[in-house]
């Protein structure tokens, strides 16, 4: 009985044993198979690769001799124009001929034995290739290719160098210059200036360049010209070859972009099968994966539909911004309010497009705060100027909140903007008719003291007369009436007086302020103005700037009327440059020692206020301080006249000044205080 269970102990280790051997010799062929099917791969791309490879240094090599052939070819014919006769008119209606035909020459001159130039012809192509920064700033290089030239006896090239152009671009050239010599002396040299872009359209075969990338490069590899097709593929192959020319060399490179390698028919047929038997499985897969994903792509669908609508219907700006500051996304009122397309605006980074030059620098810095989070915005918003496509500038009111992923994480920035010009322009209304009424009442009491003053010196005026006529009598009466004579003149002498006063005190009504004069320090002077000058420069997009020399002492002044000047002549140069269109809105407002009087060593301060305006022409200069002067349209012609009133009663001088290269300087003088500031 012990003997039965013995043959049947070892067989059960044995199944277990061989069913792991299985699936180890199974797990082994998998992936010696997988192993297999890489190295075919991988050597089937190499062999590719090489096969491309060989095939891109052929084409490179014949492209060079072409190149060398066809730059041979050109000599020839330059010297059966370097025959003919410079003096000639066939000369230039030959080398106009030429350059017809050969659209790599974009100029043919001809020069004496000091390098002159005589005679020229430029191609009838593209407009004149020096029109730009003229034909003396390449005098080196043609000097180089001609001493090269005259000590080989034969052509030589320069080296290469970029024209810029007239619209904006540039051209790549190098020049060639050929001697003649005539009995052994040189007597000129005919000089043809290149395109590098040109010798690689029309002297590089056309096949090449339909499918690679051709170009001229230096020696570091930086590229001089490129022509070729656009990229297609992932892969890049490069082949160089130098172009050995007379005084200059070229390194001609080609580029070729391929796709992945094909593979040995073989190999694909083994892959197709294998790819086939996993396909059956993956396919009931796949069918209802794509069920859910239409779904999925459905309800997008409508999603995007009501996301669109409701930006459309919006007028209130929304862009979005990266981390790094670029515009990932804007709303069609965004687009319309600045004047830029999306397209235009998508991918920008800083400074945006829209954003006014004189600002920059200011809003650059804003923004760099903002994308380090160091400050978060005003929940209320802030106030900005941004410029219209045209140039326009318009004031925003702009209200940032951080972009918040799915996945909770700050992605960049979104905002929105209204556009405040129509909210500005009723406050500008109001704020006009506030001044309108101001000037109103001012008119008014000018009228008043005009009055006053007809109406108190009317009766001592008339009551001289009288008495002016009744001693004309009594002087043709004879010397018994010296007595009456000598009370009509006391009487006389009496109603003067009267006028007199009348006049004084009409004149110290007028001038009631100017005993009213203390010591101020410069800064709070310009202190006081700034709110004013500050609202008036915001709704005209002007930029104002405030310099004080250091250790300034104090000025003796009527602190209201001297404010007043400085507040005229900041507005109007403010006004200056908003009627003209100036770029740079920039008033500078600076304040200096001006020195001592000839007569006395009194201390004056010289306080200036320059503009980037249109300037004052002859015949505005003539009569610009004349009351009731003005070439504005509402303007009273008083202001400039009112400020050199005022300054000229401090004992100051008012005047003005061309501000190179555009605009004026007004500067006045103050006598300054003996004490320190």
């Amino acid at each position: 009985m012990s003997a039965l269970p013995q043959p049947r102990l070892p067989r059960l280790p044995r199944v277990r044993l061989s069913a792991r051997w299985r699936w180890s010799l199974w797990s082994l062929m998998v992936v010696l198979v997988g192993a297999l099917l890489v190295t075919l791969v991988w050597l089937a791309g190499r062999y590719e690769a090489s096969q491309v490879q060989s095939k891109l240094e052929r084409d490179t090599a014949d492209a060079v001799a072409d190149v060398r052939n066809g730059l041979t070819r050109n000599i020839q014919t330059l010297q059966a124009l370097h025959a003919a006769n410079p003096a000639t008119p066939a000369w230039a209606a030959e080398a106009a001929q030429l350059l017809r035909s050969h659209r790599e020459w974009m100029r043919i001159e001809w020069r004496d034995a000091r390098l002159v130039t005589l005679l020229f012809a430029d191609t009838p192509y593209r407009q004149p290739v020096f029109a730009r920064l003229g034909r003396a700033n390449a005098s080196a290089d043609v000097a180089q290719a001609c001493t090269n030239a005259r000590r080989i006896s034969a052509p030589a090239y320069s080296a290469s160098y970029f024209v810029p152009q007239i619209d904006g671009l540039g051209v790549e050239v190098m020049e060639l210059c050929m001697p003649q010599v005539v009995a052994g002396e040189v007597t000129g040299y005919l000089v043809a200036t290149y395109s590098l872009q040109e010798i690689l359209t029309d002297m590089v075969p056309k096949p090449l360049a339909r499918s690679q990338d051709v170009s001229f490069t230096e020696a570091d590899g930086t590229r001089l010209a490129l022509h070729g097709s656009a990229r297609r593929g992932s892969r890049i192959f490069t082949a160089q070859q130098l172009v050995d020319l007379p005084g200059n060399t070229l390194v001609l490179r080609i580029d070729s972009w391929r796709g992945a390698p094909d593979l040995f028919p073989n190999v694909l047929t083994a892959l197709v099968t294998a790819m086939s038997i996993a396909l059956v499985s993956v396919l009931v897969m796949l069918g209802k994966d794509t069920r859910r994903r239409l779904r999925a792509e459905s309800d997008l669908a409508e999603a995007l539909a009501f996301r669109k609508a409701m930006e459309d219907s919006l007028v209130t700006g929304l862009r979005a911004r990266d981390l790094q500051g670029r515009i990932t996304y804007v709303n069609p009122a965004f687009c319309q309010m600045v004047g830029f397309s999306a397209e235009e605006l998508l991918g920008h980074g800083v400074p945006a497009p829209y954003w006014p030059p004189e600002l920059a620098d200011e809003y650059n810095q804003r923004q760099a705060i903002r994308l380090a989070g160091q400050h978060a915005p005003p929940r209320e918003g802030f106030e900005s100027v941004f410029m219209r496509k045209d140039g326009s500038r318009f004031p925003v009111l702009i209200i940032e909140a951080p972009l918040i992923n799915a996945h909770g994480v700050q992605t960049g920035w979104m905002s929105a903007f209204l556009d405040v010009s129509e909210q500005r322009r009723v406050e500008e209304l109001s704020r006009a008719s506030q001044d309108r009424l101001q000037a109103t009442a001012r008119l008014a009491t000018v009228g008043e003291m005009a009055s006053l003053l007809s109406h108190e010196l009317n009766q001592p005026l008339a009551a001289i007369a009288s008495y002016a006529n009744g001693s004309m009598n009594l002087l043709r009466e004879g010397p018994h009436a010296m007595a009456d004579l000598e009370v009509a003149m006391r009487r006389i002498a009496e109603q003067a007086e009267r006028a007199g006063k009348v006049i004084r005190s009409v004149h110290d009504f007028v001038r009631r302020r100017d005993q009213a004069r203390e010591a101020v320090a410069p800064r709070a002077l310009l202190d006081a103005i700034m709110p004013l000058v500050s609202l008036q420069a915001r709704k005209l997009y002007v930029r104002v700037e405030t310099r004080l020399q250091d250790g300034l002492p104090a000025v003796l002044c009527d602190r209201t009327m001297v404010e007043q000047v400085l507040l005229n002549l900041t507005r109007n140069a403010m006004q200056a440059m908003a009627s003209a269109g100036t770029a740079d809105r920039a008033v500078l407002i600076q304040v200096r020692r001006a020195g001592t009087s000839e007569h006395s060593a009194k201390v004056w301060l010289e306080f200036s206020v320059a503009d980037h305006g249109p300037g004052i022409p002859d015949e505005v200069a003539q009569q610009l301080f004349t009351p009731f002067f003005t070439t504005k349209a509402e303007g009273m012609g008083l202001g400039l006249s009112l400020c050199r009133t005022v300054v000229e009663q401090h004992g100051g001088f008012l005047g003005f000044e061309p501000n190179p290269p555009r605009g004026t300087i007004f500067r006045f003088t103050l006598p300054a205080d003996s004490g320190p500031a």
